[in-house]
């Protein structure tokens, strides 16, 4: 246990928790971890990409519409990516607006629906992710870089078997695929 000033708090909980008769703890202990994880993960991203004036959520969006155009999907509608991204609509319209302002996409009305739009790529936008996906690719294997190749190995198994785990606990066994797909994105 490490003497970060919450440990004490932490283990002040574990106590209490043991006091109630719960004698094992691992799957608050592992939540606790993947979510410490995600954050310091969340943290270290957002700090490499303020040096590009780009949000990691706004170039998660940019990536998407990349790989989806890519894919032979030239674009994407607001929900769409709203879904992918698992963020609000609203948030996903305040990234595109700013996406819009920096000239990175563009939004056309969708010829079938004339409520919806399409987003797409502009060809700065394109370029951009072209230019930086690379670096923040080796930057994010660089935060593993105290973990062995078969450590990392290991741990993306563990972490695929937990999550199919938590899929089939919560009832989500249809959101499984699109959940894996969110990941390898990021």
């Amino acid at each position: 246990m490490s003497h970060h000033p919450d440990s004490s708090v932490h283990e002040k909980f574990l106590r209490a928790i043991t006091g109630l008769g719960v004698s094992q703890m691992h799957g608050v202990e592992l939540l606790r971890l993947i979510k410490m994880a995600a954050s310091a993960y969340d943290a270290a991203l957002a700090e490499r990409m303020r040096k590009e004036d780009l949000s990691a959520p706004r170039w998660r969006i940019l990536l998407r519409l990349w790989g989806e155009e890519e894919a032979g999907c030239p674009s994407l509608s607001p929900t769409q990516l709203s879904q992918a991204q698992k963020l609000s609509k609203n948030t996903v319209s305040a990234h595109l607006r700013s996406l819009e302002e920096q000239e990175l996409i563009e939004r056309e009305l969708d010829a079938e629906d004339l409520r919806q739009f399409k987003i797409r790529l502009t060809a700065r936008g394109r370029d951009l992710v072209r230019q930086i996906t690379p670096g923040h690719m080796l930057f994010l294997n660089d935060l593993t870089v105290d973990l062995s190749p078969h450590e990392i190995e290991s741990l993306q198994i563990l972490l695929q078997k937990l999550h199919g785990s938590l899929i089939r606990h919560a009832n989500l066994e249809g959101c499984a695929a699109d959940a894996t797909e969110r990941t390898a994105e990021t």
